[in-house]
């Protein structure tokens, strides 16, 4: 694929570079594209109707096999372990589903589906890649086109492995400056949700660029991918660097970066907005959306219910790091319960490993088996009608994680864990 051009020769965006591929032909942003999937993901809440479309689909074939078991994973993680009677029976037809095709099956619990992909080495740069569930757009971090679909369109990609797409648009965010002190990656995410509003990129591919990008670790990179949905992009994708090679070296064995995965220098783009970092404060998302965003001097003071500390937008070792450090030896605030729930089994062995869970525990906090829990409102720690929240993970619908009538605000592990010992929302610069 390397060195193919557009349809009339043009410099292309990474992302029609990958649509290029999948389709296989050169393509440009509003063509329409029978294209060929790399990778599918469904997990325990979308899974079981993918899995009856499939059958569906199939009914008339003799043979009603899934078009690539190689290439389609399985992950149990929304309700784990089964929170109810329907979950446990959705685990058991997802078992039986995986095990009849040969699909890899993680329903052992490995952690959240966005977190256990990257980690175990199923996502490279170049990939086209589908999940049936949002926040697929995770794997945007390594330079993969990754976006969400349905279970019917899942049920699809089960039977044939090609699924149709408008190419997006691109819309590029050029960022630069070194963040201040505290302020984090998803500081930075949020402003540009704020800034450009939850439809500012729908339909399109976010791309994020710049020298404040490529400082990032594939950690900090997740969570900007992570959030790309929540300003109604298609994908939210970083160009595969030195960075992105390292992470992946130590996962894929012999893995070398192609250069291609990049976008060409006069590439199209439908906008470019460019954004300097340098005096960034810290940044919360009040209820109830998520571009309803203000700087933490505007919310400060804020009393709080419980701090959710996880999912996959900032569930990892590095984040609860920042957390439990910027709390030192100081207790959760008296009527805050602190939920720290890690994004994987390997993240959790980290913390483990490093003190932090016996740390966190000792403090006060209530420490969870990976999963997703308490970012869908599925278990753990539900908000009572009238609670506020303050999460660290992607959306703050109302209702999202528990009662319509709770309040439920968005931030940065540093703000959290500042918040965690004064009981309301506070700029971890003053702690």
């Amino acid at each position: 694929m390397t060195g193919m051009s557009g349809s009339d020769n043009r410099p292309m965006t990474v992302s029609e570079k990958i649509f290029s591929k999948a389709s296989g032909t050169p393509v440009k942003a509003g063509d329409f594209v029978l294209a060929n999937i790399d990778l599918a993901m469904t997990h325990d809440i979308t899974g079981p109707l993918a899995v009856e479309g499939f059958y569906e689909i199939m009914k008339d074939e003799e043979e009603k096999k899934v078009w690539g078991p190689s290439k389609i994973v399985i992950i149990f993680d929304h309700q784990v372990p089964a929170d109810s009677i329907n979950a446990a029976q959705n685990h058991i037809m997802l078992r039986k589903f995986a095990k009849e095709q040969g699909i890899l099956n993680y329903d052992v619990y490995e952690g959240v589906c966005h977190q256990v992909l990257p980690e175990k080495g199923h996502v490279r740069p170049g990939d086209l890649i589908v999940g049936s569930d949002s926040h697929t757009c995770a794997y945007g971090s390594l330079g993969a086109f990754s976006t969400g679909i349905g279970s019917t369109d899942m049920a699809a990609v089960f039977a044939t492995g090609k699924l149709w797409f408008r190419v997006p648009e691109t819309f590029r965010f050029e960022v630069e400056g070194k963040l201040p002190k505290r302020v984090y990656s998803k500081d930075l995410i949020l402003h540009l949700i704020g800034n450009v509003g939850v439809e500012g990129a729908r339909y399109m591919a976010a791309e994020y660029a710049g020298s404040t990008i490529r400082s990032l670790s594939i950690p900090e990179r997740m969570t900007i991918s992570n959030m790309a949905i929540e300003m109604g992009g298609k994908a939210g994708i970083i160009e595969a660097d030195e960075v992105t090679e390292a992470y992946l070296k130590e996962r894929i064995p012999g893995y070398k970066l192609d250069p291609y995965w990049k976008s060409d220098e006069g590439a199209r783009y439908l906008d470019v907005r460019h954004y300097d970092v340098s005096d960034l404060e810290p940044q919360v998302a009040c209820p109830h959306n998520v571009d309803n965003v203000k700087p933490v001097s505007e919310v400060e003071g804020t009393k709080i219910d419980q701090i959710f500390m996880g999912s996959c937008t900032n569930g990892r070792f590095e984040d609860i790091k920042i957390m439990a450090d910027i709390m030192g030896d100081e207790p959760v605030a008296k009527g805050v319960r602190l939920l720290v729930v890690p994004a994987s089994k390997t993240e959790y062995m980290k913390l483990l490993k490093a003190g932090y869970i016996e740390k966190l525990i000792n403090s006060g906090a209530i420490v969870e088996f990976p999963c997703c829990g308490p970012c869908m409102g599925g278990s753990f720690g539900l908000l009572g009608p009238g609670e506020v929240g303050l999460a660290t993970s992607n959306r703050n619908f109302k209702g999202r994680e528990g009662s319509p009538e709770s309040f439920v605000y968005l931030s940065s592990p540093a703000t959290a864990g500042a918040s965690a010992i004064t009981g309301e929302i506070t700029d971890p610069r003053k702690v």
